[in-house]
């Protein structure tokens, strides 16, 4: 199993989550966005998928694929134990020196 925070470090899989977080859609919709093989989306949809970060459900022929909200939430768990205090003082550091710079 794929943790959420390697999952959704990959640009392809970041814009997927994107996708799917406006509806849920098909692989072949999902493809649609892509410059690659509906079977290349099929693999970063296991991957996220692996990641319980979202989830198919069989129509028909079809799969459709929705963003798990608890998944999202783990994610942003996650985010949040990566974010120090040490970043918290570098962003307030860039931003002092943005300001001296114009």
């Amino acid at each position: 199993m794929t943790d959420a925070f390697s999952a959704a470090a990959e640009p392809t899989r970041r814009r997927i989550l994107q996708l799917l977080a406006a509806r849920p859609r098909t692989v072949s919709e999902i493809a649609a966005d892509f410059p690659v093989t509906r079977s290349a989306i099929s693999q970063h949809l296991l991957v996220l998928a692996s990641a319980g970060l979202v989830e198919a459900e069989k129509v028909g022929r079809q799969r459709i694929y929705r963003v798990l909200s608890s998944g999202l939430q783990d994610l942003q768990a996650e985010i949040d134990r990566f974010w120090t205090h040490e970043l918290d003082e570098l962003v307030a550091d860039a931003h002092a020196l943005r300001r001296e710079d114009t």
